[in-house]
């Protein structure tokens, strides 16, 4: 493989080294122009024979990579299989010559990102997974030709045209990387487009984002229920109930019969004012006598997010919602606090 310079760590002589915006501008004009380049001179043709196969793959659809594209073909792999259309999923070309290439079956598909289009280890899987049957696409920067032997080894090249790289000596893949990206994502983009991805769709692959969290949970996701619950009947005195409403973190108290159908609440507001306008005599009243007897409700079938929008409505906002069944029993507490701490 030949001999690599031995290199001394750089010692720090000198000023300290400092990028300021007149470094920075050429280099991004270079970028931009590098990038114009790729869109001006990309065949649309082959671009979308690449969707149409990722479309029409009868199995799964696997990435590869070596390096940096092999970062790229990854981070696509995991944006394609986040769609639900198809398995799709990374291959690492080393671990695939000792054993992985296992997951490849006839009719699967597999995209090989190169630059050059002459990677060693690329070159060495493709016979590999031809032997099983696997449909296989390259994307290289170099053109077809004999300076890219793994477009001619693939059933299908896509040239993704490179002038030049930003690094100072035109090596490192700081540009052909942003290409690879770029054309990725945006046939994905088409895809989601030619499925007729709804949000809905996309959502139930993401639950823990904030998308995910807005169409999929329910008030019965994220409700207080059971002993959480702050109960009490409205034959109860205040001043007895104040361990009860302050204890449950809800701020209020849910008014139940004794079949726990919901009377009404009395929040911690509500104990103020009563306070303030009877002074003494709140010693002598019951929590029914003072309570709120027509609270926003809400069902626990009933999104998450429509809870909060409840809370939120005219003509003052609320900081909880009363979960209740179709008799109008009590089965939960939904509130704002909790709404928040789960992401919406």
């Amino acid at each position: 493989m030949g001999s690599l310079p031995v290199l001394s760590s750089p010692e720090c002589k000198g000023p300290r080294p400092t990028v300021s915006a007149s470094d920075l501008a050429p280099l991004f004009t270079a970028q931009r122009r590098h990038l114009d380049h790729f869109f001006d001179r990309l065949d649309m043709s082959q671009a979308a024979v690449f969707a149409q196969a990722l479309l029409d793959a009868p199995g799964a659809v696997f990435f590869t990579g070596v390096g940096k594209s092999g970062i790229v073909a990854r981070k696509i792999a995991q944006t394609l299989a986040s769609l639900g259309f198809a398995r799709a999923g990374f291959l690492a070309p080393v671990d695939a010559l000792h054993g992985d290439i296992g997951a490849l079956f006839p009719g699967d598909v597999l995209v090989l990102l190169s630059k050059s289009g002459a990677s060693d280890e690329l070159l060495a899987l493709v016979p590999c997974a031809r032997a099983k049957g696997a449909y296989l696409i390259s994307l290289t920067s170099a053109a077809s030709g004999a300076d890219c032997p793994l477009a001619a080894a693939c059933d299908l090249n896509v040239h993704l045209p490179l002038q030049g790289e930003v690094c100072p000596f035109g090596l490192a893949p700081v540009t052909s990387t942003a290409i690879q990206m770029v054309f990725g994502d945006t046939v994905v983009a088409a895809i989601m487009e030619a499925r007729r991805l709804t949000k809905d769709q996309y959502a139930s692959n993401h639950p823990a984002g904030k998308i995910g969290k807005t169409l999929i949970f329910k008030v019965k996701d994220v409700m207080k229920k059971q002993n959480e619950l702050p109960l009490c009947k409205e034959g109860d005195m205040i001043m007895d109930q104040l361990t009860e409403l302050t204890s449950k973190g809800c701020g209020c108290l849910l008014v139940v019969d004794d079949e726990c159908h919901l009377i009404g609440t009395f929040t911690d507001g509500d104990l103020r004012r009563t306070l303030k306008a009877s002074g003494p005599a709140i010693f002598n009243l019951t929590v029914g006598e003072m309570c709120n007897r027509n609270p926003r409700t809400i069902t626990a079938e009933a999104m998450a997010v429509e809870a909060m929008e409840k809370m939120e409505s005219p003509p003052s906002p609320v900081q909880f919602l009363p979960v209740v069944d179709d008799n109008n029993v009590v089965c939960g507490i939904i509130t704002l606090h909790g709404l928040v701490s789960a992401g919406l």
